[in-house]
């Protein structure tokens, strides 16, 4: 079967970056169905955080293609790639992100006002993705006032809000307690189905790739089943 087919959310053919001399991901192919969901493993510096920065279009691979939901990533320019990225990705950052001038519901809302989605639209769901991730009380609250695992919980609830046809998430457990954890995983693993998205996490955390259908470890520029 080719890799690209019709129903590949993602698919990915001949993925490479250098820096420098330096190759960190050489030839690298995947490929993800509707409702697939995946965990990436690997030692630090692999290129995990390198690979979802690719497929998110935030850096520009050394060569290959990137095809989201049917569009060629790679063949976009910087417009283009911000439109794809605000329409059919959702990223939740290792380092959160979140705007500091924005109350809590804002920062998740924010999604659906650039996609210009309507008012009482955008509140009913910003309201009901906070409940989800146990934040229904602080909507109004500023991010000075919030935990940092009460923040990791904001950036899983902005990257959900606008039902990305891809979710990508790197470390988005590691600033929170097991049960929470716990929590914002099962989440993200039923979020994917429901929505029938395409989703990528990226741990070092062997409990959290659990939660995915299954594992690859990224190595030596590729990725492999675990």
């Amino acid at each position: 079967m080719p890799l690209h087919t019709m129903r590949a959310m993602l698919s990915i053919q001949g993925l490479a970056r250098r820096f420098g001399p330096r190759p960190i991901l050489a030839s690298l192919d995947l490929e993800l169905g509707a409702g697939e969901y995946v965990a990436v493993v690997g030692e630090s510096g692999a290129g995990k955080s390198t690979l979802l920065n690719l497929i998110a279009g935030l850096d520009r691979p050394d060569g290959g293609r990137i095809v989201i939901g049917g569009e060629d990533l790679t063949r976009l320019d910087e417009d283009a790639r911000t439109r794809l990225r605000r329409s059919k990705v959702g990223f939740v950052f290792q380092a959160f992100h979140i705007l500091p001038h924005l109350t809590i519901a804002q920062n998740v809302e924010l999604p659906l006002v650039l996609l210009g989605i309507h008012t009482a639209e955008r509140r009913a769901r910003t309201g009901e993705l906070l409940a989800a991730v146990g934040l229904g009380d602080r909507a109004e609250s500023a991010p000075r006032e919030l935990s940092g695992g009460e923040l990791q919980r904001v950036a899983v609830a902005r990257a959900l809000v606008h039902r990305p046809a891809l979710l990508l998430a790197d470390e988005p457990t590691g600033n929170l307690d097991p049960d929470t954890a716990d929590t914002v995983l099962n989440l993200l693993a039923r979020t994917i189905k429901a929505q029938g998205a395409a989703g990528i996490l990226v741990t070092h955390s062997v409990h959290a790739a659990a939660t995915a259908d299954r594992v690859l470890r990224l190595e030596h520029g590729k990725l492999r089943e675990r």
